[in-house]
């Protein structure tokens, strides 16, 4: 199965708000739904609670660590959340070396997650 790029729509963005003007969300799901990750299927989502570090999204996989990362921009970090998201999809356990991951997913990780372990207890 794929990687999971899910991306917060409802998002405001940083700085100053304009009710008026489309969700700065919207704008990141739509340029990534444009042109996915290799390896990644990308889905809108409502809210990821996470609002005071919007642009939010979270990267998952089966069997693989979860992140959720936030403080992104549509337009400056969009070849780097592709390439990131990529390199997700392509590990063994969703751990990419710290090294080549992009800067925004080293300084922007609002939470890593563990793998949902089945067991038959």
């Amino acid at each position: 199965m794929a990687a999971v790029l899910h991306v917060c729509m409802t998002c405001k963005g940083q700085g100053e708000y304009d009710p008026e003007a489309p969700r700065a969300g919207l704008g990141l799901y739509q340029a990534l739904a444009a042109d996915p990750p290799e390896g990644v299927v990308v889905r809108p989502v409502e809210c990821l609670s996470a609002c005071d570090h919007g642009c939010n999204l979270a990267l998952s996989a089966p069997g693989k660590w979860s992140y959720v990362y936030g403080r992104l921009d549509a337009d400056a970090d969009l070849a780097e959340i592709r390439r990131g998201a990529a390199l997700y999809a392509l590990s063994a356990d969703g751990i990419v070396p710290w090294r080549e991951r992009p800067i925004i997913f080293r300084k922007q990780s609002l939470a890593r997650i563990p793998p949902i372990e089945v067991t038959n207890d």
